[in-house]
């Protein structure tokens, strides 16, 4: 039996059942939390919450969350690991580096073309991560993360993906991506990820569900990798209808063994004012996919069966492929 590290340890396969592939439990801009931390407040009744979150998760048949919060995105191992602790859902956590342009000024003199030379020190971190625990803590990450966005393959977000792509080799674990659905960059990563000698099959190219073009989402498709339908909520980038009309019409054509849903949500974010957002996304939360989009597309001729296969059956089959190579 395969197994996936969780922030509570391993655990088989099996035992992932309703995997939502794309959340976040926070997302934080860490300097600035550490300098102006009322935004973010008492830590405790933050993560109380975040407990609350997953437990109800829980309570309507989610088993597994994977938390793709990496370095860029505020993560903090030990402040999920107490979240872990409370609840029977399992946290998948990440490694990686998220960014659209440059790469963190720690890296930016060290490693292959820069002044001091030398190996990738990317690679060995996410390595160390995966293989070690992250910070001393014994929490192995289960997936590796990485970003491209509407600026494109700039030199840093390049240097990026082939670091992970190379920890990906030397470890087996899949790779998840954000991506710029309406730029197509799903497309240029493949590209990166088999020059690296990537087998596409292992990578889940995220945020696929922001576009209604499905010529460009079959082509990912065909070149092997599963499509992440994962911003359920988002409605200011596509409407819900049009989310649950390009599910639907990419099981109509035979691809439900190639996509995953998730919401992209977070239980809080420090990007966006936590006041307001209930008003301007009042669907974009962690129940949206059972409350609502189930139901819409299972009404657009969507079978129990592909529903399963979506939220069950595929992430598993993204944790058991294993192995370096």
């Amino acid at each position: 039996m395969a197994t996936v590290q969780t922030a509570r340890g391993a655990i088989d396969s099996a035992q992932l059942g309703v995997t939502l592939m794309h959340e976040h439990i926070f997302v934080l801009s860490t300097e600035i939390m550490l300098n102006y931390p009322e935004a973010w407040g008492d830590e405790d009744k933050r993560i109380a919450e975040a407990v609350d979150r997953m437990n109800e998760l829980y309570s309507r048949g989610v088993h597994s969350v994977v938390d793709l919060t990496v370095i860029g995105l505020g993560r903090y191992i030990p402040r999920i690991a107490r979240v872990a602790e409370r609840t029977r859902l399992n946290i998948v956590v990440a490694t990686g580096i998220y960014t659209y342009n440059d790469i963190p000024f720690f890296f930016h003199f060290r490693g292959p073309g820069t002044v001091f030379e030398g190996p990738e020190p990317m690679v060995e971190m996410f390595v160390r991560d995966i293989e070690q625990g992250v910070a001393g803590t014994n929490v192995r990450a289960g997936i590796l993360k990485c970003a491209t966005d509407a600026p494109g393959m700039t030199p840093g977000v390049e240097r990026v993906l082939r670091a992970v792509a190379k920890a990906h080799r030397q470890t087996g674990v899949p790779i998840s991506t954000h991506t710029h659905a309406g730029k197509k960059r799903g497309l240029e990563q493949q590209r990166v990820f088999r020059e690296e000698g990537v087998d596409l099959s292992r990578v889940v190219i995220g945020h696929s569900g922001d576009t209604t073009d499905l010529e460009y989402l079959e082509q990912m498709i065909e070149a092997g990798s599963y499509l992440g339908m994962d911003r359920f909520g988002i409605d200011t980038i596509l409407p819900f209808e049009d989310r649950v009309k390009t599910v639907a019409a990419l099981c109509r054509r035979g691809h439900a063994n190639k996509l995953v849903l998730s919401h992209d949500a977070a239980c809080f974010n420090d990007w966006l004012p936590e006041r307001d957002l209930p008003a301007v996304l009042p669907r974009w939360n962690f129940l949206h996919i059972h409350n609502d989009v189930i139901p819409a597309l299972q009404a657009q001729g969507v079978t129990d069966g592909q529903i399963h296969t979506m939220m069950v059956v595929n992430p598993r089959a993204i944790f058991e492929k294993q192995g370096a190579y």
